[in-house]
């Protein structure tokens, strides 16, 4: 079992059994490590550690992190921001493919991609000169149908397959620490585009509604629509739909589960307050 499968396997057990507050000996016992070691590459690759991570694990601290997140939102979105506040020190640079290009039929264009695995299971990554134009969540057995819709986009692009290199970027894109900044190259109308850089100006560890995301792009009779294109997202996670929910403090669903939505939102949540106050739980 690799530190990835570990990791993705402790973060589902404590989704699943956080009420019961699980300690560190039986975490360790799930992945045949010692109290110590999983503590120490918990830590390595979320950022925080077991204890913090539980600490999230509920819909209560959402609805106050929603609560916090107007403001901080808000005053983002005025800026003009994009990827201020994001996690890792990440920004990620939102390019559109043009007319003539999605016309073309990708004629030209190389995709890498490749299926590489994360803290939160497996992912699908794909890239072309332009950057990054493709990110989910898949299992391996389901890669091959995700990368399908990139077929369908660019029927006339060549794909090359390398999982070494793919893995080595998702590294990049999950470790917590400093990370370079990252150039997206998406297909999308110009409302999607719209609604996707708006996204980007959500800082980590806070939430927005869709209703509140509909008035930042100034429309706000559109929370509907703009909820649509939430769920259209291509890049699971860079583009940080899991930090919508409803107004109500309800999840809500996601393109990529429910389940992972809640961890997602969980660790940041706990990776953000750690870096405020540093130190072990």
């Amino acid at each position: 079992m690799s530190d990835y499968e570990r990791i993705a396997k402790i973060i589902r057990f404590l989704d699943q059994h956080h009420e019961c507050q699980p300690n560190l000996a039986k975490v360790a016992e799930l992945v045949g490590l010692s109290p110590f070691h999983v503590h120490r590459l918990f830590k390595q690759w979320a950022g925080v550690t077991p204890k913090a991570f539980v600490q999230y694990l509920t819909l209560e601290r959402s609805k106050r992190a929603l609560q916090r997140g107007q403001s901080v939102f808000d005053v983002a979105i005025d800026a003009g921001l994009s990827g201020s506040g994001r996690l890792h020190d990440l920004c990620v640079k939102l390019e559109a493919a043009t007319p003539g290009e999605i016309k073309s039929g990708g004629e030209g264009l190389q995709i890498h991609w490749g299926v590489g695995e994360t803290p939160f299971g497996s992912c699908v990554l794909a890239r072309t000169t332009r950057g990054l134009c493709h990110l989910a969540f898949a299992e391996r057995e389901d890669a091959r149908a995700s990368i399908e819709t990139l077929h369908e986009d660019w029927p006339k692009a060549v794909f090359e397959r390398d999982n070494e290199k793919v893995q080595d970027q998702l590294g990049h894109v999950f470790r917590c620490g400093y990370c370079p900044s990252i150039t997206a190259w998406v297909r999308g109308t110009d409302f999607q585009l719209r609604v996707w850089r708006a996204l980007l100006a959500i800082p980590a560890g806070c939430l927005t509604s869709y209703g509140r995301l509909a008035e930042a792009i100034g429309m706000p009779k559109a929370a509907r629509a703009v909820g649509s294109a939430v769920g259209a997202n291509p890049l699971a996670f860079l583009i940080p739909c899991h930090r919508v929910i409803r107004e109500t403090g309800v999840i809500g669903n996601y393109r990529w589960g429910h389940g992972r939505k809640r961890m997602l939102i969980a660790w940041e949540n706990a990776l953000t307050l750690d870096q405020l106050s540093p130190g072990d739980g």
